[in-house]
Protein backbone atom coordinates (compact mmCIF):
# COMPACT_ATOMS: atom_id res chain seq x y z
CA UNK A 1 0.00 0.00 0.00
CA UNK A 2 1.16 3.23 -1.05
CA UNK A 3 1.98 5.98 1.88
CA UNK A 4 -0.32 8.59 2.41
CA UNK A 5 2.22 12.01 1.88
CA UNK A 6 -0.31 14.72 1.54
CA UNK A 7 -2.57 16.42 4.11
CA UNK A 8 -5.81 15.87 3.74
CA UNK A 9 -10.29 16.02 5.22
CA UNK A 10 -12.36 13.26 6.34
CA UNK A 11 -15.76 13.33 7.31
CA UNK A 12 -16.85 11.94 10.57
CA UNK A 13 -19.55 11.94 12.38
CA UNK A 14 -20.54 15.00 10.86
CA UNK A 15 -17.35 16.81 11.64
CA UNK A 16 -14.56 17.51 9.69
CA UNK A 17 -10.91 16.38 10.27
CA UNK A 18 -7.95 16.99 8.80
CA UNK A 19 -5.26 15.12 9.05
CA UNK A 20 -1.67 15.70 8.25
CA UNK A 21 0.79 12.46 7.84
CA UNK A 22 3.90 12.73 9.70
CA UNK A 23 5.97 9.68 10.20
CA UNK A 24 5.06 5.95 9.61
CA UNK A 25 1.23 5.10 11.25
CA UNK A 26 1.33 8.40 12.77
CA UNK A 27 -1.01 11.40 12.01
CA UNK A 28 -1.39 15.03 13.23
CA UNK A 29 -5.61 15.40 13.72
CA UNK A 30 -7.54 18.83 13.58
CA UNK A 31 -11.02 18.97 14.34
CA UNK A 32 -13.03 22.00 12.59
CA UNK A 33 -9.56 23.64 12.39
CA UNK A 34 -8.28 22.69 15.44
CA UNK A 35 -5.49 20.34 16.90
CA UNK A 36 -7.17 17.65 18.11
CA UNK A 37 -3.52 15.73 18.84
CA UNK A 38 -1.74 13.05 17.23
CA UNK A 39 -2.86 9.53 16.41
CA UNK A 40 -1.00 6.11 15.72
CA UNK A 41 -2.12 3.19 14.29
CA UNK A 42 -1.56 -0.08 17.01
CA UNK A 43 -3.14 -2.09 15.18
CA UNK A 44 -5.83 -2.73 12.22
CA UNK A 45 -8.60 -1.52 14.04
CA UNK A 46 -7.20 0.16 17.25
CA UNK A 47 -5.85 3.46 17.06
CA UNK A 48 -4.46 5.15 20.28
CA UNK A 49 -3.76 9.17 20.89
CA UNK A 50 -0.69 10.20 21.98
CA UNK A 51 0.24 11.95 24.72
CA UNK A 52 0.59 15.96 23.67
CA UNK A 53 4.14 16.26 25.27
CA UNK A 54 5.56 13.06 25.63
CA UNK A 55 3.94 11.98 22.19
CA UNK A 56 3.61 8.15 23.78
CA UNK A 57 0.55 6.29 23.59
CA UNK A 58 -2.65 6.53 25.09
CA UNK A 59 -3.92 3.35 25.97
CA UNK A 60 -7.81 3.93 26.34
CA UNK A 61 -10.59 3.01 24.67
CA UNK A 62 -11.47 6.13 22.64
CA UNK A 63 -14.13 5.66 20.29
CA UNK A 64 -13.73 8.96 18.70
CA UNK A 65 -10.18 8.11 17.62
CA UNK A 66 -11.65 4.85 16.49
CA UNK A 67 -13.33 6.56 14.40
CA UNK A 68 -10.88 9.19 12.81
CA UNK A 69 -8.62 5.93 12.21
CA UNK A 70 -11.05 4.07 10.44
CA UNK A 71 -11.96 6.46 8.03
CA UNK A 72 -8.16 7.09 7.66
CA UNK A 73 -7.72 4.12 6.94
CA UNK A 74 -10.81 3.89 4.20
CA UNK A 75 -9.62 6.99 2.51
CA UNK A 76 -9.21 6.87 -1.05
CA UNK A 77 -7.14 9.49 -2.33
CA UNK A 78 -8.56 11.57 -5.18
CA UNK A 79 -6.23 11.33 -8.64
CA UNK A 80 -4.31 14.02 -9.58
CA UNK A 81 -5.61 16.87 -11.39
CA UNK A 82 -2.70 17.58 -14.51
CA UNK A 83 -4.11 20.88 -14.92
CA UNK A 84 -2.73 21.93 -11.20
CA UNK A 85 1.00 21.01 -13.26
CA UNK A 86 0.00 23.93 -15.82
CA UNK A 87 2.88 26.81 -15.34
CA UNK A 88 1.62 29.19 -18.19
Amino acid sequence: MEELKEPFDILVGGVVYSVFPEEDNVYAIFKAGTEFGKIEKDTENIWLLLDPETETPIFNNNPEVDAIGQAITNYVPEPEDDEDEDFE
